[in-house]
């Protein structure tokens, strides 16, 4: 018989009810609010009444630059939460809400997988307790009042044609990236051009993980802006009375959400901005809360380390005014053959053979992506941990060449077997993350609030891409001197470009060289409180592949979930 599947063996587990998977946080049951059997919400309330407890070592979990395929940062966190517990520790973990436009995608679910998963995986991957909708509708019901702005009049003088308000929706449709709305007679809207994104690239996501309370995120949605009128003057979502709509509608899923892994540690799944166009972390009022709920609190920060990490320290960090104790960097072998240049894969379709043979030579050429991600870790203070996530197929060889790497930076290292064995897999790397995390802390931000735009762009590109220089297309220098001029100078920058390469371009690999950064635009994310540069070619809405998991997931005979992965 096989290893059975990831639904397989989510239906198997033995849940424990949420209000003593609360308690085991120190949260008393009068702050938890049950959505069904298995999934809660944790009040906010919980923030002042835990502040008196002491702050638990904050751990962020952050990888190579990754394949297509994923190099298995969420099964890493979750066998990590549990392997905490095995250790005499306890641990909370903390993710982001997974998108369902990618979960019907390639990509699949995000629950972790095999014995290191968050449970029910069909809850987490599927509505959840509807806080991507509320994202949706809040983040349309401006859409909707901007444009009757414009119908009624127009009256702050809005140029129809630097409208940045698009609207969104979670599913991949691509033929939605580019749509002209108000079309028909003249009782049905002024007409424009549009298009959609998807939810998970929202600032209404970006706001509702970066605020610390309701009342924060009512201002930042005051503050989002709209477009511009044809002086370049911004208006805002308060200037044209959309924001507390918008607020009263996200009022309720601000509260976190509270699951359990298959071994009953606690997990806070909440927000889910995306990993490439925003900040791809999880909320900071989850870790607000988190950080008080025991003696370790794990995170996970989207993609390599040069991106969902840098985003961490530089952005969630500045929100939070949390301070990581530890950083892991989950490396395969796979991936590291893959930034050797030789091979090459591909969503959908099976590994080449030769990467699958024996050859610790081809891991020690790809080695460079894993020296530089580790450096990225170091260039905020942090002490990095490697975790080798170890698939099947591979050799103790290959791990060695790992190890080799890994601590030739001066890095720990653990080998890990968490999705075969659970948190018994991951005890070496519990023990390792527990001891960088003793280490002194010198935790700092990569540029100060004071430096210009400009600055904290090249800054982010020479230090963590390894880039020569930037170059701006004049739309994009213009753009700046703009965003310059309206007051946005001292956000962070959240730098949209390829997850598949430390370089803009997706076909470079290792830790690129002799190169340097486009950016085509800069877009103002105002209320979320960053600015991003887009380098490249960035979808913002993706598309469905020719055999989406959307072609298999479905109900059985019974009514139940098959082909969920």
């Amino acid at each position: 018989m096989g290893f059975p599947t990831d639904l397989e063996i989510a239906k198997a587990a033995s849940l424990r009810p949420l209000v003593d998977i609360a308690a085991q946080m120190g949260i008393d049951p009068h702050l938890v609010t049950p959505y069904g059997r298995h999934t809660a919400k944790i009040e906010l309330a919980a923030i002042d009444e835990l502040a008196d407890r002491p702050k638990a070592k904050y751990v962020v979990v952050s990888a190579v630059t990754p394949t297509p395929l994923g190099e298995g940062k969420t099964t890493t966190t979750v066998g990590l939460g549990q392997a905490m517990a095995r250790t005499g520790r306890r641990a909370t973990v903390a993710l982001r809400q997974p998108s369902m436009g990618p979960t019907f995608g390639i990509k699949g679910g995000a629950a972790g997988g095999g014995y290191s998963q968050v449970v029910p995986m069909e809850t987490l991957n599927l509505h959840l307790t509807g806080d991507f909708h509320a994202v949706t509708t809040a983040h349309n019901m401006l859409s909707a009042v901007l444009d009757n702005h414009l119908f009624q009049g127009n009256d702050f003088g809005i140029d129809p044609h630097n409208i940045t308000w698009r609207r969104v929706l979670d599913v991949n449709d691509r033929v939605l990236r580019n749509v002209i709305v108000g079309l028909g007679s003249h009782m049905d809207g002024i007409p424009r051009q549009t298009g959609f994104d998807i939810t998970a690239a929202s600032e209404v996501m970006a706001i509702f993980a970066l605020a610390r309370s309701v009342q924060e995120m009512r201002e930042r949605m005051g503050r989002i802006v709209v477009g511009y009128t044809h002086s370049g003057k911004p208006v805002t979502a308060e200037d044209i009375g959309g924001a507390g709509s918008m607020a009263v509608i996200m009022r309720d899923a601000m509260a976190p959400n509270l699951l359990q892994t298959l071994e009953n540690t606690p997990v806070l799944v909440h927000a889910g901005p995306f990993g490439n166009i925003a900040h791809g972390n999880s909320s900071v009022v989850a870790d607000l809360i988190g950080i008080r709920a025991g003696e370790y609190l794990i995170t996970e920060a989207g993609f390599g380390a040069d991106m969902g990490a840098e985003r961490f320290f530089n952005i969630k960090c500045r929100a939070s005014g949390l301070s990581p104790d530890a950083a892991v960097v989950v490396a395969t072998v796979r991936a590291l053959k893959v930034h050797s240049g030789m091979f090459k894969v591909v969503a959908g379709k099976p590994l080449p053979e030769a990467l699958l043979a024996e050859n610790p030579d081809n891991v020690h050429a790809g080695g460079a992506n894993l020296r530089k991600q580790i450096e990225n870790i170091r260039l905020h203070g942090v002490s990095p941990v490697v975790a080798i996530n170890a698939f099947p197929g591979d050799h103790p060889s290959e791990h060695q060449a790992i190890r080799e790497i890994a601590e030739s930076m001066g890095a720990r290292v653990a080998v890990c077997t968490h999705f075969a064995d659970g948190g018994a897999g991951a005890t070496e790397l519990a023990e390792a993350v527990a001891e960088a995390a003793e280490e002194p802390s010198d935790f700092h931000f990569l540029y100060p609030d004071s430096a210009s735009l400009r600055e904290k762009i090249e800054t982010v590109a020479r230090a963590v891409y390894g880039a020569d220089g930037v170059d701006y297309d004049l739309a994009a220098s213009r753009q700046l001197d703009s965003h310059e001029h309206n007051g946005f100078g001292h956000l962070p920058v959240c730098i949209a470009k390829t997850h598949l390469s430390i370089s803009s371009d997706p076909k470079l690999r290792g830790a690129p060289t002799g190169w340097r950064l486009p950016v085509r635009e800069v877009r103002a994310s105002v209320g979320a409180g960053f600015v991003y540069p887009i380098c490249g070619d960035m979808r913002t809405m993706p598309g469905l592949g020719a055999h989406p998991a959307a072609h298999a997931i479905d109900l059985d005979g019974d009514g139940e979930i098959v082909n969920l992965s």
